[in-house]
């Protein structure tokens, strides 16, 4: 048997070292678009911050161990830009050459992640303006801290990934406002709980603004000029978006494939997707939340690594172990507080008219 996976790091590579301990005598090739195919996502914005100090101490494993250790074909730099479903072939592009070849299938792992909500902007493209997905985007980010020494950031969008960055930014000795277009900061929490998070946050000293949008981007005197949707202007030396993130699920559609309203793909409960030769995971899968029963979207490394295990399962031995879903549990350190969550808040389930009970304990 021929198994291909698109897509590393917990997806990806999961599933490839669970096929191999499966099954010794399949042939399994890894594409990666970049150059790393397991790293801590959530330890990123930590060595920006200087926590983690050792670059090296992102890394799980290289491509070269990896590959070595499990017996698989792994390809860096290497990105699937078709799937010819009725061939059974991905068409792959070598980024490096340009060169592209094609590379046939038995089945076939999707695993392309998510990619980050970058608006389309006046200005969003000048020098200055990050995105974090990846090891790529940290590296850039770091180097600009280094060489340019901001002393002031604004961080847009104020999510889990948003307020890490605030911390590690704040940590670095960098000056941080936060601009969150909602009325509240980790907009899937309740706004009770989240109070709590904006008095922590003026204790140290982080600027925010609520309820506000950035409309655009200008420069003068070298300094980004950032224009809320208040007409209000700052200046700042260095912008992280954190907008949010949408489901990479575009080589899927163009493949045919059913994609759900989220725009992830749409997967059966063996994460299976509408072709039977293809199964997908993490980011980029849509699955009944078994709380409430409507689809969703799940951007955690934990259920990633649980589907990935599955759908490897389901691949050698026929779809015999089904996927439950997850009640999406999110932990996160905001400074010296510790923010978590775990099934859908009573915002949500007001939102969908659940009758539900709302309670605050003091411990």
């Amino acid at each position: 048997m021929k198994y291909l996976i698109i897509g590393g790091v917990a997806g990806g590579a999961t599933a490839a070292a669970r096929l191999r301990r499966l099954d010794e005598q399949a042939q399994i090739i890894l594409f990666e678009k970049g150059e790393y195919i397991s790293y801590a996502n959530c330890g990123l914005p930590y060595y920006i911050g200087g926590v983690i100090k050792e670059r090296n101490n992102l890394f799980v494993q290289t491509p070269q161990s990896f590959g070595k250790r499990f017996n698989i074909d792994v390809r860096i730099l290497s990105e699937v830009i078709q799937i010819d479903r009725n061939k059974k072939e991905v068409h792959v592009k070598e980024i490096k050459t340009g060169s592209i070849y094609t590379e046939s299938y038995d089945k076939l792992i999707i695993s392309t992640g998510a990619e980050p909500l970058r608006p389309q902007l006046p200005g969003i493209n000048q020098e200055g303006i990050f995105t974090l997905r990846n090891v790529n985007d940290t590296d850039t980010i770091k180097k600009f801290i280094e060489t340019r020494r901001p002393s002031h950031a604004i961080v847009v969008g104020a999510g889990f990934i948003g307020l890490e960055m605030a911390e590690n930014l704040h940590n670095a000795g960098i000056k941080v406002t936060i601009v969150e277009m909602a009325e509240q900061v980790m907009t899937p929490h309740d706004y009770s709980m989240e109070a709590l998070v904006h008095q922590h946050l003026k204790t140290k000293n982080v600027q925010f603004y609520l309820n506000t949008a950035v409309s655009s981007f200008d420069r003068k005197n070298n300094k980004i000029q950032v224009i809320l949707n208040n007409s209000k202007i700052i200046e700042t030396d260095l912008v992280i978006l954190s907008i949010g993130v949408r489901p990479d699920s575009k080589l899927a559609q163009e493949a045919g494939l059913k994609i759900g309203e989220t725009k992830g793909i749409v997967v059966n409960e063996f994460l299976q997707t509408s072709d039977e030769n293809i199964y997908a995971v993490g980011d980029v899968i849509e699955f009944p939340n078994p709380i409430i029963g409507s689809r969703m979207t799940t951007y955690l490394a934990g259920p990633t690594n649980k589907q990935a295990r599955i759908a490897a399962d389901n691949i050698v031995y026929g779809n015999h172990k089904k996927y439950k879903g997850s009640i999406n549990t999110a932990i996160a350190k905001v400074f010296d507080l510790t923010v978590a969550s775990t099934g859908l808040s009573g915002k949500m389930l007001g939102k969908l008219n659940i009758p539900h009970i709302d309670s605050i304990i003091h411990v």
